[in-house]
């Protein structure tokens, strides 16, 4: 959460000349709710990492940038499914930043982080990237936004696929 997977992947798509889909909005679009933040408070997480693999699975993957959320590579076998299926990358950002631009969203629409306070929030962010960090590093490529340009990105990416 907050890393900027969806803004950047909206960014970097028509770069690549690939289409865009953010697979919150397909599993909301697949269930037939608004946002998947619902899933979440009405079925439990659980629930929710079953609906976001399944809708990952099934969708048609060649020729598109997928924003996916931030637990999706830590579940299941997501992350050897999506490198079997093309290039992954993983947006890193140090947990200060995190807690910056997560603090400036409204937290109750976060089921996982609604009653947070500040300490609760950075304990968060520290305990889930520290559990999910081996499965991040085992992406393609990685990618600092703090250190590159969306431009070294791109190129990255042209560089591995040609």
């Amino acid at each position: 959460m907050g890393a900027g997977k969806t803004s950047i992947g909206k960014r970097l798509a028509p770069r690549l000349q690939l289409d865009f889909i953010d697979l919150d909005d397909e599993v909301a679009m697949r269930y037939g709710v608004e946002k998947v933040q619902w899933l979440i408070e009405e079925k439990g997480i659980g629930e929710f990492r079953n609906a976001e693999t399944e809708t990952l699975k099934s969708l048609a993957v060649a020729g598109k940038l997928i924003a996916t959320g931030g637990g999706t590579p830590c579940f299941s076998d997501n992350m050897e499914w999506m490198k079997a299926q093309g290039l992954v990358v993983y947006i890193s950002i140090d947990e200060k930043t995190l807690l910056h631009r997560l603090l400036q969203t409204r937290l109750e629409e976060r089921p996982l982080l609604r009653g947070m306070d500040e300490n609760a929030l950075r304990d968060f962010i520290h305990q889930t990237l520290e559990a999910r960090l081996p499965f991040y590093e085992q992406a393609s490529l990685t990618y600092y936004p703090l250190k590159q340009k969306p431009e070294e990105l791109v190129e990255m990416i042209r560089s591995t696929i040609s």
